[in-house]
């Protein structure tokens, strides 16, 4: 199968699942390189509007630090900030997260990565706990990236269920401080997709700065008109 027709069959395996069914599918795109030693903060910026839509300027952050733990192995732990109504901005719940490379980058055609994830949220009394794949492949000068995730939910205050998230990420490496990417989302829910850009600063061989725009776009009724996320991580 030719890389066109495996791009096309992943958007249409995307477009035809549900995910997340509070409709906030819109995140990080995982990448499934873990480098040892690293160190890192991070900070992450979510922002929906439409009009007369119950979320319209919901804004969502998220600020973390990790560290890897092995050669192939890193956790990171963060804490969640929400704001649905101007008044009500407050920490919403807490994150950890274990991120495994199973192989090394270039060992074979496509490279892998798992996904672990358990959230708390403390407004909602509830629980969610993320798994799956990281997948990425280098085509000359692009790269396309997957995250196929499952997402388990459970609390006092929600009925226990699993749940699907696929996101991708279509890049052009043209620069390294400038790579400008096609991404889609879908989810219960949820449908969009759009342009996005992202970089990477050096300050010296063990310190960099990189950081990740994406302005997405509803491709269905259902879903908020428009999502803008941002991201800036620090390594170290």
């Amino acid at each position: 199968m030719g890389f066109n027709q495996q791009l096309s069959a992943l958007v249409l395996l995307m477009l035809s699942c549900n995910a997340m069914a509070d409709g906030r599918v819109v995140d990080k795109v995982y990448h499934p390189y873990v480098q040892p030693l690293e160190r890192e903060f991070e900070y992450r910026y979510l922002y929906q509007w439409q009009a007369n839509h119950p979320d319209n300027n919901a804004m969502a952050q998220q600020f973390g630090y990790g560290f890897s733990v092995a050669g192939n192995m890193a956790i990171s732990v963060n804490i969640l900030a929400e704001r649905i109504m101007p008044e009500d901005y407050r920490i919403a719940g807490y994150e950890a997260e274990l991120r495994w490379m199973l192989t090394e980058q270039g060992q074979y055609s496509w490279d892998w990565g798992l996904l672990f994830e358990l959230e708390r949220q403390k407004q909602t009394d509830s629980n969610e706990f993320t798994t799956g794949l990281l997948v990425e492949k280098e085509f000359e000068y692009t790269s396309l990236t997957v995250n196929a995730l499952l997402v388990y939910e459970w609390g006092n205050t929600i009925s226990a269920e699993w749940e699907s998230e696929f996101r991708l990420q279509y890049r052009y490496r043209y620069l390294p401080a400038l790579q400008p990417s096609v991404e889609i989302y879908s989810g219960e829910n949820y449908k969009g997709a759009g342009p996005g850009f992202m970089g990477v600063y050096k300050f010296s061989p063990t310190r960099q700065l990189k950081w990740e725009a994406a302005m997405v776009f509803a491709l269905d009724n259902d879903t908020i008109d428009r999502t803008f996320r941002f991201a800036l991580k620090y390594e170290f």
